[in-house]
């Protein structure tokens, strides 16, 4: 990073963060030639196993995709961030197959992995060595008793464990991924207990021992502090302490268990609004917390480690939140950075995370009668129920409030969620900008809208796409122009320093919020405004009326001498025939047609972009690493003086 950076990044530090890595930087010093090897370990049992009868309660169908996956991994087949490898049989650990590059060997932290040039993209190095595609092959050997999936993580554990010795290399770098790895031996070694080779491959063996132990000594050693403190800092306390209570076999184990709680304890706590939702206001990054705490909370019960009341309550509400504010078709807001990251996977392809998440949720904390209806079945949920004590039973002694109706607005969140018949649903963003001071991330999004009709992306929050080595494209995404809201003077609402640092946060105020039931015909109203553009102000009034199924949207730019652009990207699903100042869009569900017209500012001059480059412009991103050419409207025009922008989007019958 240039010298630049470093001084805006040091800005956004308090004094105690600032000794923190001080005291961080000087331990990797003396680490670079300090390297002591694990203490002896002698009658190391496992015997964090699953309950009988487990394996028999996953449904079929779930174990028929899980299988099919394993086969295809078997065959060396799988994909990381859209991009497909054939070496899974056998794979280059350090090798980057996007680029072609392959990370430097030597010390950990000498190795520049935000270095594309050098180094290749970091993400598709780590993906495949947080070791969830071993889990995959030891469920697939846990449900069907096939050795070749035992003996297949045996062999590759063993390569990864040769390749990576500790300290050397890219993958002792960043605490996120040796935490996640952590989870993933605790279960894969949970998976396997059956196979005659399990103790060997483990508990038994030296090599296995060092790794784990080192593992959990970096932890200790280098969390994640202060304004980096986000979800990193969940999986490196989630994954030690499951590693300290599963593999509890060295002398610091009970040590490494006690602190790695308190963490995980602090930090659910400070990353959760009390609402439910992840203050980073990124979803997956809702979802990856919220799998991390619940795979923790199977280990402690498992092991019989008391955990405070604080930790069931929290991924309560998490759970809650989440039922609260997906759509009719399960999905949940796309909502700030999203890097496909999980916790735990021991499931197929094609499996829904999110109806993975609420099943686990009904099994764990019990649905509430406003629930969505969940249909689809996964691998995950029972093996977890199998571990963790129901709410009801697990002896808290506190009586948590739980919404008695389906929440529409989250007030410390600034989110709030409209729906009209038909499965309309549309999320209003008025809250802050991400968490921490650095806000890392979050995207300038405010007082944007997401609008979906039975699930369909009709009005879309475009996305993510990457992290590191392109630049222009993380930029875009992040922009506020690569989102539904109005862009003043060509200017983001909020300041970027960074690919994960802003140094400048637009403040955004919920002026009014009406949300009645929409069953009975009524108009739900929400409005807000933000600072962003100082001295101006940008104030957006958002009204649904369900008996008309009209989503009429108004724009207000105070006291302003300047260039308007108002955006509204288009889902990838969505046809639009522009003319004027009016849109025909159409789209296919379910094999029926459907319609809306889209009547636009007439101040303004509309052109629609797909596709573009230069700069970029008119995209969308499923998931990290992919992106596909879509269509955005963006209109044009002046914003002297004070001045009204009228948008009108009508679903047709």
């Amino acid at each position: 990073m240039s010298a630049g950076w470093y001084v805006r990044r040091l800005s956004r530090m308090g004094p105690g963060e600032i000794g923190g890595r001080a005291q961080d930087a000087v331990r990797r010093r003396l680490w670079r030639s300090t390297r002591p090897d694990c203490p002896g370990v002698a009658d190391a049992r496992f015997t964090a196993v699953l309950p009988a009868g487990t394996l028999a309660a996953v449904p079929t169908d779930a174990v028929k995709r899980l299988v099919a996956e394993a086969d295809r991994l078997m065959a060396g087949h799988g994909e990381f961030f859209g991009v497909v490898r054939d070496d899974l049989a056998d794979p280059d650990w350090w090798y980057d197959p996007k680029t072609g590059r392959r990370a430097p060997w030597g010390y950990a932290f000498d190795v520049p992995y935000r270095n594309e040039d050098v180094v290749g993209d970091i993400k598709q190095i780590w993906e495949p060595s947080r070791h969830q595609f071993l889990t995959v092959l030891a469920a697939a050997y846990a449900l069907t008793g096939d050795e070749r999936y035992a003996e297949r993580v045996a062999e590759l554990l063993r390569l990864w464990w040769a390749a990576n010795a500790p300290l050397r290399g890219v993958h002792w770098i960043s605490g996120i991924e040796l935490g996640i790895r952590l989870l993933s031996w605790v279960w894969i070694r949970r998976l396997l207990d059956g196979w005659q080779g399990a103790a060997a491959l483990f508990e038994h063996n030296p090599v296995a021992l060092n790794q784990i132990w080192h593992h959990q000594r970096w932890l200790a050693a280098f969390p994640s502090r202060g304004s980096s403190a986000n979800n990193h800092v969940i999986a490196e306390a989630a994954g030690q302490f499951a590693a300290a209570c599963a593999f509890g076999w060295f002398p610091a184990s009970a040590r490494w268990r006690k602190g790695a709680l308190r963490s995980l304890e602090r930090h659910l706590r400070s990353n959760t609004f009390h609402s439910g939702l992840n203050r980073e206001l990124a979803t997956e990054y809702h979802g990856l917390v919220l799998e991390l705490g619940l795979a923790a909370l199977a280990e402690a019960d498992a092991a019989d480690v008391p955990v405070p009341a604080t930790v069931r309550i929290v991924l309560l509400r998490m759970t809650d939140a989440l039922a609260a504010v997906v759509d009719d078709r399960l999905r949940p807001p796309r909502q700030g950075d999203a890097d496909d990251g999980h916790g735990l996977i021991v499931d197929g392809a094609g499996t829904d995370r999110w109806a993975s998440l609420l099943a686990t949720g009904d099994a764990v904390f019990g649905r509430l009668a406003w629930w969505p209806e969940v249909t689809a079945t996964d691998v995950r949920t029972p093996l977890l129920a199998a571990l963790i004590r129901p709410y009801a039973k697990n002896g808290t002694g506190r009586a948590v409030s739980r919404p008695a109706r389906r929440p529409a607005r989250f007030a410390d969140a600034g989110m709030t969620v409209l729906r009209g018949p038909e499965g309309i649903w549309c999320r209003c963003d008025g809250g802050p900008h991400g968490f921490l001071s650095i806000a890392a991330h979050a995207h300038a999004d405010a007082l944007s809208v997401e609008v979906r009709h039975d699930g369909v992306d009709v009005l879309a929050d475009p996305g993510t796409f990457c992290y590191h080595g392109q630049p222009e494209w993380r930029q875009y995404f992040r922009s506020t122009l690569g989102h539904n809201t109005l862009q003043l003077d060509g200017e983001d609402q909020s300041v970027s320093g960074g690919p994960f640092l802003w140094t400048r946060q637009a403040r955004s105020r919920v002026l009014a919020v009406d949300t009645p039931d929409v069953s009975a015909g009524g108009t739900a109203r929400w409005s807000a405004e933000h600072d962003g553009y100082q001295p101006s102000v940008h104030r957006r009034s958002v009204e649904l009326a369900a008996e008309s199924r009209e989503l009429t949207v108004v724009d207000e730019v105070r006291d302003s001498r300047g260039v308007v652009r108002l955006a509204f990207h288009l889902g990838p699903e969505i046809t639009a025939d522009l003319s004027g100042n009016r849109a025909e869009l159409t789209w296919t569900r379910d094999g029926e047609d459907r319609s809306a017209v889209l009547d636009l500012p007439g101040q303004l001059s509309w052109r629609a972009h797909r596709g573009e480059t230069e700069p970029p412009l008119g995209w969308y991103s499923a998931g990290f690493g992919r992106k596909e050419p879509t269509t955005t409207l963006v209109g044009t025009g002046s914003a002297d003086g004070a001045r009204e922008f009228t948008t009108a989007l009508r679903f047709r019958g």
